[in-house]
């Protein structure tokens, strides 16, 4: 598992706490840098799902131009099982401007160490899980050494597997996620995007993300951010009830009367950490 955290994208939140993740089509590099200045937590320039085959090249050579110039984001490569995913990781390997890479379609843990091998040692790996054998093989993915996260490409999966975009039929694998990023020690998942611009929808998509043990979304627009942001986030309220419990219990738990209490000061103390990264203060 990579321990790269340290580098802040786009918004300056580190990528291990990072919320909203743009997608960016790599055909429009004249949006690059407006997508790193609006707000979001970071920036993933998309060279795969975004791009027909026939202009994979050119997309992938202004992705590597705008890297080069002094810039940095993400950038999602294309499969491990494709004649393009040899040539993104060339393209790509030992630019300064790559904070990482997203792995469209990862399947086994495999896949992730073959892509790590052919980068610069150290860059972190996001495995986009949307197939039914890539969640079957989520521990093993979440277990590689070079795993940095784990994001879920819902709208692939349902393909896959002919299932509902219901809440209740993407339970399963949005938990999956969960339990297979805590077993392999990674920060929280990051969740599928909602394709629709509705605030309403989104920060109810947003809500059931949080609900679900994720903790970051991927955006199709950058207008999203704001609300992907908010909702996975402590609220105001959420921060004065973590210092009233802290304040009772104590941070080091000196006065927890029972096993009880511990629950509600571990739930208190993640609030509470949270806020200062995101610098959330308690409602007045």
């Amino acid at each position: 598992m990579t321990t790269f955290m340290e580098t802040p994208v786009a918004s300056g939140v580190a990528p291990d706490r990072a919320r909203s993740w743009l997608l960016v089509p790599a055909t429009k590099p004249e949006t690059f840098s407006d997508a790193v200045t609006s707000g979001v937590d970071a920036v993933i320039l998309d060279i795969e799902d975004a791009v027909a085959p026939a202009k994979k090249p050119a997309a992938r050579e202004a992705v590597v131009r705008w890297l080069g110039e002094g810039n940095s984001a993400w950038v999602r490569i294309n499969d491990a099982t494709t004649p393009y995913w040899a040539d993104d990781l060339a393209a790509l390997s030992g630019l300064p401007g790559l904070v990482g890479v997203m792995l469209a379609k990862t399947e086994s843990g495999g896949q992730v160490e073959a892509t790590a091998a052919r980068l610069a040692p150290g860059t972190p790996i996001l495995a986009l899980v949307e197939s039914a054998m890539g969640l079957e093989a989520a521990t093993e993915i979440a277990r590689a050494d070079s795993t940095f996260r784990l994001a879920f490409g819902s709208g692939d999966f349902r393909r896959d597997t002919g299932m509902s975009d219901d809440p209740l039929a993407m339970a399963y694998p949005r938990a999956r996620l969960v339990v297979s990023s805590r077993a392999g020690r990674l920060p929280g998942p990051i969740d599928g995007p909602t394709l629709t611009a509705n605030e309403t929808i989104l920060g109810r998509d947003a809500a059931l993300t949080l609900s679900m043990g994720m903790t970051g979304k991927l955006c199709m627009h950058s207008e999203q951010a704001p609300v992907v942001n908010r909702e996975l986030a402590p609220s105001p309220s959420d921060v004065s009830w973590a210092r009233e419990v802290i304040d009772a219990l104590g941070a080091d738990g000196a006065h927890v009367k029972d096993g009880s209490d511990l629950p509600r000061l571990a739930k208190a103390l993640k609030i509470s950490e949270s806020a200062e990264v995101f610098g959330i203060s308690a409602a007045s």
